[in-house]
């Protein structure tokens, strides 16, 4: 059974050689590569195809290096997305996603300025998608 110190010296006298005995450390963990993608994948913004066909402007920001991109609903099977840039006005390229997060830019430098395009597998289909960036 555990004593209860109630005398105010004996209680100031076992913390003074706790701490002694058990020294604080200042280092932090560093971070991994799951907690990364976490943060970035935990701004995505969700949009849904059919309220308008390209989103954005966006600007990227530190919290990604890369333009991801995945469905989370809609009777679409697929969509295909591209990213626009600002300052050269067309798409990069075509990539064809599903539910899976997959990268539609890599290695975007922060401060772009974006828009996506997007198109669906089925004239009429509906996609409600997720950005991160």
């Amino acid at each position: 059974m555990a004593k209860i110190l109630t005398h105010p010296a004996a209680a100031a006298a076992l913390l003074a050689a706790l701490a002694v005995s058990a020294p604080a450390t200042a280092s932090a963990a560093p971070a991994s590569a799951s907690s990364a993608a976490t943060s970035c994948y935990g701004g995505a913004v969700t949009v849904s195809y059919g309220d308008a066909v390209e989103f954005g402007p966006y600007t990227t920001t530190s919290r990604c290096t890369d333009i991801n991109l995945r469905m989370v609903g809609g009777d679409a099977e697929f969509v295909w997305a591209c990213v626009k840039f600002t300052r050269v006005g067309e798409c990069n390229y075509w990539t064809k996603v599903g539910r899976s997060w997959k990268t539609i830019a890599t290695d975007v430098k922060d401060g772009s300025k974006f828009t996506v395009p997007l198109g669906v597998d089925l004239e009429g289909s509906s996609a409600h998608v997720q950005i991160a960036f």
